[in-house]
């Protein structure tokens, strides 16, 4: 992901901030196993896996996701949860 993308995924989730608890929760629960002892220490999904999901989404592991989509699937997590409760 370029960091053009994601200033603008941020930007779109910043500007809910309703869904800042579910993001902050995806980043982790997404984040790679362990991440804290690779350097840089960042919460990053596996490389295969989010191309493995942008594969299955758009049909090019090389897309980038629209911001929308990324609000969209945190709308859907924040669903699910409350729907699982």
């Amino acid at each position: 992901m370029s960091a053009r993308w994601l200033g603008r995924a941020f930007l779109a989730v910043l500007a809910r901030p309703s869904l800042w608890a579910v993001a902050i929760a995806q980043l982790f629960r997404l984040a790679m196993p362990g991440w804290w002892r690779r350097w840089p220490p960042l919460p990053l999904p596996d490389r295969d896996y989010l191309r493995f999901r942008l594969q299955t989404a758009y049909g090019d592991p090389e897309r980038e996701p629209e911001p929308t989509d990324v609000v969209s699937y945190l709308r859907w997590c924040r669903r699910h949860a409350e729907a699982v409760r």
